[in-house]
């Protein structure tokens, strides 16, 4: 990709305005995960070594555009820049929404600030010029290293870099794509993708996408529910989406997609439910399908080991209930042992590495939810478009 990177720029006495994803969950004034405020502190500090003026700016939850701060207190950055000043070891002060160009042409040389929660900006959400041409007048040099907001044309986003007298890509946003340029575009093959989840019809489109491309594509949760119902086998009373089982069908015959042998089934959902493994053959019309068997669960371990690239998106199983977490625990650390290049992304998936302490054995965790679903399946990230367009 031809994009500017923030990193092979000359930030010396520059102006450096960072569109960061710092939307991280707040209770009670305090930071709950941090996970994507420190997935940000090397582009933060990368700037700040290279001399510029660093000015900050992120979203935080679903504040009303247009609506006073004073009015909307739980969408204020203030707990998100004080547990920022804490990381960085120096005070990160939050800017009142009428900051100007003249204001940030006054900050001193090697300082840090934040901008009040951008989404509360008349024009943001619609990616008005005025919003846009604003940002970019606080600014040398704009860098976009929020990825998990890349698929978003907004204002902080896509039009600032339009306006922009130089729009370049952060080191955080640069790492996702060369990883997923990496899993995507360059695998070393076998690739193998997991994906999990409620329903195919939400994930269609990255299903269809990866059948293309993978060697092995394994699904998980309803989704799998789904396609053993399109192979022809029972299912009972579990989530299953009767209107997907052609296209189900259909992606089945583009890849090979190995089915469970065995499932775990209960009555009900819910957490204290009688877990029973049977065959995938022997699911009673009451039955609940709620995880893979442990036969399952041994198929896809050893095709783990055999892959040299893998994409993981989703658990395989109710993996929230003990009793029904063996499947995704047995694939999460199967994929954490595997030597080959692994790329994880997706709220759930980074809820599993997490469970099981394997944050340090995945090559790349993504901190993009919807924007890694929308690579996956093959969608223009405005956001990494209009960099492109500068970069030519």
């Amino acid at each position: 990709m031809a994009i500017l990177a923030m990193a092979d720029l000359d930030l010396a006495g520059k102006r450096v305005l960072i569109r960061e994803d710092l939307n991280v969950p707040v209770k009670n004034g305090k930071i709950v995960n941090d996970a994507r405020i420190r997935a940000a502190l090397p582009s933060i500090q990368l700037a700040l070594q290279k001399g510029a003026t660093v000015m900050l700016m992120s979203h935080l939850g679903r504040p009303k555009e247009g609506v006073p701060m004073e009015q909307q207190p739980d969408s204020k950055l203030a707990p998100v820049a004080a547990h920022l000043s804490q990381l960085l070891g120096s005070e990160i002060k939050v800017m009142p929404q009428d900051f100007s160009a003249a204001d940030s042409k006054a900050l001193k040389a090697g300082s840090c600030v934040m901008l009040e929660n951008v989404r509360c900006n008349p024009g943001e959400s619609d990616n008005a010029d005025a919003i846009s041409q604003y940002y970019a007048s606080l600014c040398d040099v704009f860098v976009m290293d929020a990825f998990g907001t890349a698929h978003r044309a907004q204002g902080s986003t896509h039009g600032v870099a339009k306006f922009a007298a130089v729009a370049s890509a952060g080191p955080l946003l640069k790492a996702e794509l060369d990883a997923l340029e990496r899993a995507l575009s360059k695998p070393v093959r076998p690739l193998l993708a997991v994906v999990g989840g409620a329903k195919v019809s939400s994930k269609l489109q990255v299903l269809e996408s990866l059948a293309k491309k993978v060697d092995a594509l394994v699904v998980g949760g309803g989704i799998a529910n789904t396609f053993l119902a399109a192979a022809g086998k029972p299912v009972g009373k579990s989530l299953v989406e009767h209107d997907m089982v052609e296209q189900a069908k259909r992606i089945m015959a583009q890849t090979h997609i190995p089915l469970p042998i065995d499932v775990v089934v209960a009555s009900e959902f819910k957490e204290d439910a009688t877990p029973t493994i049977k065959g995938v053959d022997d699911v009673g019309a009451d039955d609940m399908i709620l995880d893979i068997g442990p036969q399952s669960a041994l198929a896809l371990t050893d095709a783990i080991a055999k892959a040299h690239t893998i994409l993981w998106n989703g658990p395989v199983g109710v993996f929230e209930f003990a009793n029904f977490a063996k499947g995704t625990e047995a694939v999460a650390k199967a994929i954490a042992a595997n030597q080959g290049f692994s790329i994880a992304g997706g709220g759930e998936t980074i809820t599993a590495i997490e469970k099981y302490g394997i944050e340090n054995d995945i090559s790349y965790i993504s901190t993009g939810g919807g924007a890694f679903l929308e690579f996956v399946q093959g969608d223009v990230l405005p956001a990494v478009a209009i960099l492109e367009e500068r970069g030519n």
